[in-house]
């Protein structure tokens, strides 16, 4: 069932999916009202979970579930890559790939493969205080605090 993302404890399981584009406004909303009606159904073994979503930057869908509630298992969890692959389908977007990189430069949100991430720090055009969005937290407590970081603070200092 969908609640208001708020309402979640710091605790409830996240699971964040970056686009390798920017959404447009019709497509966020459209995507808004997909989510919404996912959630409300989502189920683990007939009950449902107790979950929300966020979405940021026209770029990230986020999804939490309070597991005090309600545990995700896996069939859960399958059904909800399974939507969304059917969002990356509908939009003609990767949203499941996890070797690509998305940082803020300056105003603008840059997303880039790994490769090329690596190069920039080679080349010096993105530094340790680099913004990124660190796509590993794991619970909503996480996101709040380790999200948005100087790349020199997530898994991303490895490169420097």
């Amino acid at each position: 069932m969908y609640v208001p993302f708020d309402t979640l404890p710091e605790e409830s399981r996240i699971w964040i999916y970056q686009s390798n584009r920017k959404f447009s406004d019709d497509e966020m909303a459209e995507i808004e009202t997909a989510l919404k009606n996912f959630l409300e159904e989502w189920t683990a073994h007939g009950a449902g979970l107790e979950a929300s979503y966020q979405l940021r930057y026209n770029r990230f869908i986020i999804i939490a579930i309070n597991q005090d509630t309600q545990a995700a298992t896996g069939c859960s969890i399958d059904a909800s890559v399974h939507f969304i692959q059917t969002l990356e389908q509908k939009y003609g977007v990767d949203l499941l790939d996890k070797m690509n990189v998305t940082f803020k430069n300056g105003e603008h949100i840059a997303y880039k493969p790994l490769i090329d991430f690596k190069k920039l720090v080679k080349d010096r055009s993105v530094s340790s205080n680099t913004i990124v969005f660190n796509n590993l937290v794991n619970t909503v407590g996480e996101w709040q605090e380790y999200w948005e970081v100087p790349a020199g603070e997530s898994w991303h200092s490895r490169f420097f």
